[in-house]
């Protein structure tokens, strides 16, 4: 399902993801080679807001993805259930 809240995930090192969900900022590692997707030690600020439920959501999805994959300016992160989160490079 289409997901109507902001998010937006950056690799700002090898090994290392950061972010910001509808909420609060993040950071995690990647435990894994591409084309492999496993974070761990993920990390968030702790602010209250009315997308904690969105937030919730993106940071349950995101911490099930298994498998990524770069085509262009897109990255789409997948798992075995067959669930996607694509993200779209912003300038």
């Amino acid at each position: 399902q289409p997901y109507a809240a902001s998010a937006i995930l950056s690799f700002p090192a090898e090994g290392k993801i950061d972010g910001n969900a509808p909420c609060n900022s993040y950071s995690g590692t990647l435990d894994a080679p591409y084309p492999w997707f496993e974070i761990k030690d993920l990390s968030a600020t702790r602010a209250a807001c009315a997308g904690l439920e969105a937030e919730g959501t993106f940071f349950a999805a995101l911490l099930a993805m298994t498998q990524s994959e770069v085509s262009g300016d897109v990255l789409i992160l997948r798992n075995e259930d067959g669930h996607e989160m694509v993200f779209t490079a912003v300038e």
